[in-house]
């Protein structure tokens, strides 16, 4: 069984920064891709930022420049450095792992229960 734990959410004023984390734990053969994904209230959940295994990075537009994805491979997980953050940055955030539990097996994605980020005055 493979399980994601988000941990770094929460309250902070507009220009401000917070750091996401996620940790994936299980029976894992191999992880190919980690990501944040987030869903504001009555919005569709939203790719944020993506990471494979080798390094290579997708953000979605309005991240660019302000949002930092990176992976530590050895521990299995996955970071989120989010600074000047704005309100429309609201949201609850998902962390994604694209992965395999055996060799053999197709990988498939697994979430973690999301972490909340506030930004407010």
């Amino acid at each position: 069984q493979v399980q994601l734990v988000e941990s770094g959410g929460g309250l902070v004023q507009p220009g401000g920064s917070l750091r996401l984390s996620c940790a994936v734990s299980g029976s894992i053969y191999r992880i190919s891709a980690m990501g944040w994904y987030r869903q504001a209230p009555g919005k569709q959940r939203e790719l944020v930022a993506t990471i494979t295994s080798g390094g290579s990075t997708v953000y979605v537009d309005s991240v660019k420049g302000r949002f930092t994805i990176s992976r530590d491979n050895a521990k299995n997980t996955v970071h989120l450095q989010m600074n000047s953050l704005k309100p429309e940055d609201t949201a609850v955030y998902f962390c994604k792992a694209v992965a395999a539990t055996r060799i053999g097996m197709f990988d498939r994605d697994y979430w973690g229960q999301g972490t909340q980020v506030t930004v407010s005055p």
